[in-house]
């Protein structure tokens, strides 16, 4: 089962994705993206690894190269989150965004429920040049991939979700 879901900053996308996992019975997995380049956030990570240990999540970290990790069978995967991964493998020194989808399909292989979290950053009311614009287009590339291959869209808006795509109740 692959549940996609997306949101706006601060839209509670996240805790809505860890609720969801939460319902399921068996081992939670949770796949955390973030690159940590200074003090702060370093102190952010062990915040948010705290917090889901709490949770009865375990924490991969793996800010790159999603076909390197190894996820226990029959898992609860949670990733958080898609923007910081294909940013990373967009601007990381040893990136390779052609790898983020076939690392997904790794992921799906190997768990029982894959949840993915994305931001919407696509309504920032700038244009945008560069590699920020093909940053952007390739994320809404993957983003418009994966939502094809997902069982369950969702997408939260101040906390309330929105079935875009699928039955929650089949997912859960």
């Amino acid at each position: 089962m692959f549940t996609f879901i997306t949101g706006g900053s601060a839209s509670g996308k996240s805790e809505y994705a860890e609720k969801l996992i939460e319902r399921l019975p068996g081992r939670r997995i949770y796949i955390a993206t973030m690159q940590p380049y200074d003090d702060e956030s370093y102190a952010r990570i062990a915040k948010h690894r705290k917090a889901r240990f709490s949770r009865n999540f375990e924490t991969i970290e793996c800010p790159v190269d999603l076909g390197h990790a190894d996820i226990p069978s029959g898992s609860n995967v949670l990733l958080e989150d898609i923007d910081n991964l294909t940013a990373n493998e967009f601007f990381g020194p040893s990136g390779n965004p052609e790898r983020i989808l076939p690392g997904i399909d790794h992921i799906l292989e190997n768990c029982s429920h894959l949840t993915v979290v994305a931001g919407e950053l696509f309504s920032g009311g700038t244009d945008y040049l560069g590699e920020t614009l093909e940053y952007l287009r390739s994320l809404a590339g993957i983003n418009r991939r994966l939502a094809e291959k997902a069982d369950l869209v969702i997408e939260v808006v101040c906390g309330l979700p929105d079935i875009l795509k699928g039955d929650l109740n089949a997912c859960i």
